[in-house]
């Protein structure tokens, strides 16, 4: 093996001097001791929690070579960029090189020139490659997006279950295996299926407490969205929705708008997402609207906030796509638009499922996934309890937690519902039952004679949103079902009858509209001059566009915002910041330095913005 065994202060002394950071982050040098002793290891930490880190620090310091097996070329190129930037000998290989750019790096991998080389799991398979691998000196085989190993996991991919071939080529080389997200039935999947000698296990934990969970009713969808857009004044965000039109739709809404948004989904062409996809990442493009299909290891580490238009198929997914807003660490939001309808179409579609077994498995993950969105206590509970991470007190950052639902007697509100959805035979949908309570002069409803029902008009001192979230409640309490096969049409069920008679009282929490809360993005906290914060961002912005790299690459928004509050004006104040190592400040300290010193001198004393 060529891994060279550090001790902890070589360690902390590679940490702080090529990467910036005076400490490392929970369960990371657990991790890499467990590497340099040639132990096989499964990585769970949040997205941002710093897993890259695990191998890329014991590579820099190895004699051979870590291979790193990532799904997505834009995340490996993001990943090299930024390794070479803090002066890593890493490279990658991928169908978008030429050939002359392959041979250049073939030959560096033959004279051990290389240390770090990220490669995709079709490649890694093919036996010319594998032939390679064993000539070469391999310290360590390191598998990101390790999900996607396991049926179980929410994003199966067919070729990542066949890298246990790869440890049959390689018996004596380590593996690591990193993902987000895993349940316990994925996590022994993983095991399984790459052939896991007694790994090291390392669970971080899945709270993102930087992250604010919010669900919001969806009534007024693409209002509420551009309403809520408009509110982050330019801040980078993703949407996410459940089907290629709609993210067409939704993209040229925001565009007409004014905003930087583009759409992204598998059936445009591949130059045309990896457009969108580096506009997003260099900040050209402020906000993505999306399918699934857009995100995984998306390397931007200042994506504030992320929204889902429609509800996700699984936790697992919600969790992962949330996972890319707040990467590093600073203030964030996840917002859910939620519609019982959406998750009854949802769940019609399971059901057609041929596979008795992956249906049933679908089914359970989707049932997890509602209960998240009709929680009435902390978000982040739920969430959390969902990956067995049990906890008791409410987190204070989740729209339920910053805004408890008020309740009251809502008996005689249910009884106006139910008592119309009687009158009407059970043959129509919700909106027509709120027209009805309402007092709606439509021609749809008169020509049925709608309007001559003892309820009509009986809740009119009341908006449609209002009648909405109560009949929501109805369904979520069992006392109405939506028949999803007769486009939603309302159904009573037996337990409407007591309330219907008045024999029991029903408590409903007050109907919420505008649910969400806005949170202090980065822009709104006091603790930092925002002038300053805004040059530096300009500065961050000119050097990357002239490297042809991302902002992050230069520096990330956390290092500019400790710079706007240490106000560092020499090359020993300015190391001390976090994520300046020495390579780094060779390459920008002078530039930064330079600004922050103009700045100063021009004003009496730094301003900050309260």
């Amino acid at each position: 093996m060529g891994v060279l065994l550090l001790s902890e202060s070589n360690l902390q002394s590679i940490l702080a001097k090529v990467f910036g950071y005076t400490t490392f982050r929970v369960g990371q040098q657990q991790v890499i001791e467990a590497v340099q002793a040639g132990r096989d290891a499964l990585v769970l930490m949040p997205t941002g929690g710093g897993k890259s880190l695990c191998y890329q620090l014991p590579a820099i310091q190895g004699a051979g070579l870590t291979v790193v097996i990532s799904p997505l070329i834009s995340l490996m190129q993001d990943q090299v960029e930024a390794l070479q930037a803090m002066g890593v000998a890493a490279a990658a290989l991928h169908n978008g090189m030429s050939s002359e750019q392959t041979q250049s790096i073939m030959q560096q991998l033959n004279s051990n020139e290389i240390r770090l080389l990220y490669v995709s799991p079709e490649r890694v398979l093919l036996p010319y490659f594998v032939q390679n691998l064993q000539n070469w000196q391999v310290d360590l085989i390191a598998i990101d997006e390790a999900h996607c190993i396991s049926q179980w996991g929410h994003d199966f991919r067919p070729e990542y279950g066949q890298l246990g071939q790869l440890r049959e080529a390689l018996p004596q080389v380590p593996f690591m295996a990193l993902t987000a997200t895993a349940d316990a039935a994925t996590e022994k999947d993983i095991g399984v299926r790459l052939h896991l000698h007694d790994p090291v296990v390392y669970k971080g934990s899945f709270d993102r407490p930087n992250i604010r969970y919010v669900v919001e009713e969806k009534y007024k969808p693409q209002k509420q969205l551009r309403d809520y857009i408009a509110r982050q004044r330019g801040a980078s965000g993703i949407v996410y929705c459940g089907s290629r039109k709609r993210v067409e739709e939704l993209a040229e809404r925001l565009r007409k708008d004014g905003l930087r948004a583009a759409g992204y989904h598998a059936g445009m062409e591949h130059s045309e997402r990896e457009f969108v996809l580096r506009g997003f990442v260099r900040d050209d493009i402020d906000v993505v609207v999306a399918t699934v299909a857009f995100g995984m290891g998306i390397n931007k580490p200042n994506v504030r906030f992320v929204i889902h238009f429609d509800v996700p198929r699984s936790i697992e997914a919600y969790y992962q796509e949330t996972g890319r807003a707040g990467r590093d660490g600073l203030p964030a939001e996840a917002v859910l638009l939620y519609d019982p309808a959406d998750a009854a179409w949802i769940r019609s579609i399971m059901n057609d499922h041929p596979d008795e077994e992956r249906r049933r498995v679908e089914q359970q993950k989707f049932a997890a996934m509602q209960a998240l969105g009709e929680a009435q206590t902390c978000r982040r509970l739920v969430l959390l309890n969902y990956f067995n991470e049990y906890r008791e007190q409410s987190c204070g950052n989740c729209d339920i937690c910053l805004d408890p639902p008020q309740q009251y007697d809502g008996t005689v509100d249910a009884q106006k519902v139910l008592s119309c959805v009687y009158r009407v035979s059970q043959r129509y949908g919700t909106n027509h039952i709120i027209d009805i309570l309402r007092g709606s002069k439509s021609q749809k409803l008169t020509d049925v004679g709608h309007d001559k029902l003892s309820t009509y008009g009986i809740g009119a001192d009341q908006s449609h949103e209002y009648w909405l979230g109560v009949i929501r409640q109805l369904i979520h309490r069992g006392l109405l079902v939506q028949n999803v096969a007769q486009y939603g049409v309302l159904h009573l069920t037996e337990a409407a009858r007591p309330v219907l008679r008045g024999e029991i009282a029903l408590q409903l929490a007050q109907p919420r509209i505008n649910l969400v809360v806005t949170k202090p993005r980065v822009a709104d906290r006091a603790d930092y001059d925002k002038v300053l914060f805004r040059r530096l961002r300009a500065l961050r912005k000119a050097i990357a566009d002239h490297e042809e790299v991302p902002p992050f690459v230069v520096f990330n928004d956390t290092t500019l915002v400790e710079m706007a509050i240490q106000f560092p004006t020499d090359e020993t104040s300015l190391l001390a910041i976090t994520g300046v190592g020495q390579k780094k400040l060779e390459r920008y300290g002078q530039e930064f330095l330079s600004a922050i010193t103009a700045y100063l001198d021009a004003d009496d004393e730094p301003l900050v913005t309260f």
